[in-house]
């Protein structure tokens, strides 16, 4: 039984594979005759020339003293061991401190800061900022700290910052 219907099918097959689409065929040839692929060609490509460096001999770009014009203050040498008392405003990030006025008595000036809501009086020399920051100088719209950080390396480097008078940010 299996083998009758084995036999049938290849007929069957057989049959359906003769030549009556033949017109279909003539069609797909005739449909295809003027059909010609086009293929853009590549681009052209640029030939890589090597260039050789020579700046071996200039300072890195990227050295801790090409930015920010840092100067070393030692390895293992941290400026909070020294023996004086902490200020008030050394328990206070610098970003967290405002500017707000400038005094001057006896030809001194002192600036006037706000901490959370209460004001201090700082001159030159007094600490303030998380960073060892010490006033070097107070101007009317400016203060100059020079701060000492640890840089990546772990060594301690001593680097210029400034607090701007409330209102004048920009």
């Amino acid at each position: 039984m299996k083998r009758l219907g084995i036999v049938v099918f290849c007929a069957l097959t057989a049959a359906c594979s003769g030549g009556e689409h033949e017109d279909l065929r003539l069609w797909m040839v005739e449909a295809t005759r003027d059909i010609k692929g086009k293929v853009t060609p590549l681009p052209q490509i640029n030939v890589y020339e090597s260039a050789t460096y020579e700046g071996t001999n200039l300072p890195d770009p990227f050295s801790a003293s090409r930015i920010g014009g840092e100067k070393k203050v030692g390895r293992g040498v941290d400026p909070g061991r020294d023996n004086r008392p902490k200020e008030p405003l050394e328990s206070y990030p610098l970003e967290s401190l405002k500017y707000v006025g400038i005094m001057v008595k006896d030809k001194v000036p002192y600036a006037v800061i706000e901490a959370d809501a209460s004001l201090y009086q700082v001159k030159v020399g007094n600490y303030m900022g998380q960073n060892f920051g010490s006033i070097a100088k107070i101007e009317e719209t400016v203060i100059t700290l020079n701060e000492v950080v640890q840089d990546a390396a772990g060594d301690w480097v001593e680097r210029e910052s400034t607090l701007l008078l409330q209102g004048q940010e920009g």
